[in-house]
């Protein structure tokens, strides 16, 4: 994997509630099929044993379609299934910390929702950034962490990609238009879809249309 080449375009964190482990792979490797780039798993509440056997399973479909796994703040278990890299909140491991246990080659991403949290995550290490919420969410009712002036501000000040994410669906994709962002992360714009390939598609042709 050549970190230079990752293709952060279409984003997708996964979440399993109400779905079968069946179901839930399928919706990944079906989005995976309508354009998605890179995929996240996020297990908030999963035992480690189970997130460990979730995790072997989703790995045989993004090495299907050689894109990276992401796992969300778990550095074991992506040590354990060997995967490309972790993601990490401002409450999990630093990314200093994380980058002398996984080494040079793993990708690492960080949640910055300012400039001064994007710095140091370019500083320590990281890989990418992911910043939001862009948009309002179901756990954000009227407001967004991180407007798109902000946003803006945030991918200006720094020189590794950045993901925006939060509230991000079909209809408001065009609102990034010149914010400099290097892809859109999606959670329920695909995962709650019922066609994940027509939705990944269509996510993706509307984000690809827009001026960065």
């Amino acid at each position: 994997m050549n970190k230079e080449d990752i293709d952060y375009s279409l984003y997708l964190v996964t979440d399993r509630r109400n779905k079968t482990t069946e179901e839930f792979l399928k919706i990944i490797e079906e989005s995976i099929q309508g354009g998605v780039t890179v995929v996240q798993l996020r297990e908030k509440d999963t035992p480690t044993k189970e997130f460990y056997q979730i995790a072997i399973k989703l790995k045989e479909i993004t090495q299907k379609y050689k894109i990276p796994l992401i796992i969300n703040d778990r550095i074991d278990i992506a040590l354990a299934i060997e995967c490309e890299g972790v993601h990490l909140g401002q409450d999990d491991m630093p990314a200093e910390i994380a980058r002398k246990i996984l080494g040079k080659d793993k990708l690492i991403g960080v949640s910055a929702h300012n400039i001064e949290e994007a710095k140091k995550a370019v500083l320590d290490g990281a890989d990418y950034i992911g910043s939001g919420a862009v948009f309002p969410t179901s756990t954000k009712n009227d407001a967004s962490d991180v407007p798109i002036e902000k946003l803006k501000d945030i991918t200006n000040s720094i020189n590794i990609p950045t993901v925006a994410i939060g509230g991000i669906k079909s209809e408001n994709i065009k609102q990034l238009e010149n914010t400099n962002i290097s892809g859109i992360s999606v959670v329920s714009a695909i995962m709650e879809s019922e066609n994940p390939i027509k939705a990944s598609e269509k996510l993706k042709s509307i984000y690809n249309s827009i001026e960065l």
